[in-house]
């Protein structure tokens, strides 16, 4: 648990601090975001609550606008409520939805709650497990907010699902490829 929790502190250290080592190849976590991808295909074995909190931990010490942290998160475990969200989920999946403020006045809650979730999406793939961040189906979450249970004053942005994967040899090769660098980035000198 010491050897988790020191990694953790490293890992938090690094993303919010920086560090030259996080600029070289061989670096726990530049190494984690290269190798990351968004499976689609999951398990039955279940995730634990303990993967769950941790998970959570680590949403929950995402960066936000003027420390605003302006979300909240529903753990969705109920099979027959995450189908109604997510037509493929699997049995022993779980849906984290990250719903923001809706009166956060000078502050960003949904660019605050991408960010809580790619933290989440980068804790789940550091344990092992599969995490895919869905927008499009967050409609679904919204016309079921009460059964949801989320709170009044929120309103869900974005949903992550966190499951355990495949882990055969063609599981990260039907990840679809990425552009290259070349096609993305320009640099202004």
């Amino acid at each position: 648990m010491k050897t988790r929790s020191a990694s953790l502190i490293l890992v938090i250290l690094v993303l919010t601090c920086g560090n030259a080592l996080s600029q070289t190849a061989g670096n726990p976590v530049t190494d984690l975001l290269l190798s990351a991808w968004s499976p689609r295909n999951f398990t039955a074995e279940p995730v634990t609550d303990q993967q769950i909190d941790m998970i959570l931990q680590c949403g929950i010490k995402a960066p936000s606008a003027r420390n605003g942290q302006p979300w909240h998160f529903t753990v969705l475990k109920d099979e027959a409520l995450m189908k109604e969200i997510i037509s493929n989920i699997v049995p022993g999946n779980v849906i984290i939805i990250v719903s923001g403020k809706e009166s956060a006045t000078g502050t960003t809650p949904d660019f605050d709650c991408g960010l809580t979730t790619q933290n989440m999406f980068i804790a789940a793939t550091s344990m092992g497990l599969g995490g895919r961040i869905y927008g499009g189906p967050i409609a679904a979450a919204r016309s079921r907010r009460e059964a949801l249970q989320i709170p009044a004053g929120f309103t869900p942005v974005i949903m992550l699902r966190v499951g355990n994967m495949e882990k055969g040899p063609d599981a990260a090769s039907g990840a679809s490829p990425r552009k290259t660098k070349e096609e993305m980035v320009n640099y202004v000198r």
